[in-house]
């Protein structure tokens, strides 16, 4: 169905998406290029929010070349969107450009497309055909697809330790476990998500910034900090440069006058409060998840924190990926990866599947997701 050349143009659209990583959230990563007579004539991805669609990109591009796309074949990553949101809809301007043929390489999971596109584009006469690469197109927008599909965002949780899977010293000491090479592709992983998460633990002992650093962006993700009982100090660095991108913190109840107090302070400093106890008195994890995606339109979310947060998100099955870092010495005594609760039996593991491993200097990366039985 799909020719060696179908599959190197819509490797060429996927390359094209890439350049959306940084970029596009809360839109999913999307890339097209528009093909005449075997000939690239027009390439695009999607911008930020509110700019062209990836589609829309490449017909300008084709144009300010002074070529025409009538006739063409376009390979798109994503079913360009049939409704109006920030941006007209794609699909009217792909019929407006008269392609014979366009090859997509995944239907789109927002329910207001979810197929209406292709419908669209053949009832005006286009030949369609959707499915080429799908798997490498889905792997680029897990979290859209998550997002549009449960409600849910993409939560990846980096850790960085010694082989015997130690996070800190004793004292807590953990700069720097790995070395700049591994913390810069921390980074890159870091500039793809639409916010950053972490514990008041992690804030008051290392007093981090998390925003971007060592790959250049044009947007900085959310911070969002779990502080059940609003003890997050209001001149942290994570607090830093609010007018880049904001910061949410996340606490339970607000049932004291101290509390209330705090929440006025943080608020006047421009950081948001909100509320979200569980029946403990802590933050309830599943609901800020359900919050970040359905009311924040957040796709993916990068957790950053420590030993005890690490294991309630675990523990609460709030986590889809592991990102590992693993330096090569051994630490012995100090802090562990994530309290988690001990196994009775092994027939109760929780076992991950490794679906990327790289080396970054002497330093081991592993990216793992939940295997499914």
């Amino acid at each position: 169905m799909y020719t060696a050349l179908d599959h190197e143009f819509m490797s060429q659209a996927l390359a094209e998406a890439a350049k959306s990583l940084y970029l596009s959230n809360p839109n999913p990563r999307v890339g097209c290029v528009v093909v005449k007579d075997g000939q690239v004539i027009g390439r695009g991805h999607t911008q930020q929010v509110g700019g062209p669609h990836a589609e829309v990109q490449a017909l300008a591009d084709v144009r300010a070349k002074d070529l025409s796309p009538v006739g063409s074949t376009v390979y798109v990553t994503l079913e360009p969107c049939s409704h109006t949101g920030r941006t007209p809809p794609c699909v009217q301007a792909l019929i407006a450009a008269k392609p014979a043929l366009v090859l997509v390489a995944m239907s789109d999971p927002n329910p207001l497309v979810a197929g209406k596109g292709l419908e669209e584009l053949r009832a005006a006469g286009i030949e369609v055909r959707c499915g080429l690469l799908q798997a490498e197109a889905e792997a680029m927008n897990r979290g859209f697809i998550t997002r549009m599909t449960q409600g849910l965002p993409w939560v990846r949780l980096k850790i960085a330790a010694s082989l015997d899977g130690k996070t800190a010293l004793a004292n807590g000491t953990s700069q720097w476990i790995t070395g700049p090479a591994a913390r810069a592709d921390g980074h890159h992983w870091r500039a793809q998500a639409c916010a950053i998460l972490t514990g008041v633990g992690t804030v008051k002992a290392d007093d981090p910034t998390l925003n971007v650093r060592d790959v250049n962006t044009e947007r900085q993700p959310w911070k969002v900090i779990v502080d059940s009982k609003l003890e997050t100090p209001v001149d942290a660095k994570v607090f830093k440069n609010l007018h880049q991108s904001g910061a949410i913190l996340v606490c339970g109840a607000l049932d004291t006058s101290e509390k209330e107090r705090a929440a006025k302070a943080y608020i006047a400093r421009g950081i948001e409060v909100l509320a979200l106890p569980n029946p403990h008195g802590k933050v309830d994890l599943p609901k800020l998840f359900s919050y970040l995606a359905q009311e924040r339109e957040m796709n993916e979310i990068q957790v950053e924190a420590g030993f005890k947060l690490n294991g309630s998100l675990l523990r609460e099955d709030c986590v889809d990926e592991l990102l590992l870092y693993y330096a090569p010495f051994l630490m012995g005594d100090g802090i562990g990866m994530a309290n988690t609760l001990p196994l009775t039996t092994l027939d109760t593991r929780q076992d991950w599947q490794v679906i990327d491993q790289a080396m970054f200097g002497p330093d081991m990366r592993l990216r793992l997701m939940k295997s499914e039985h």
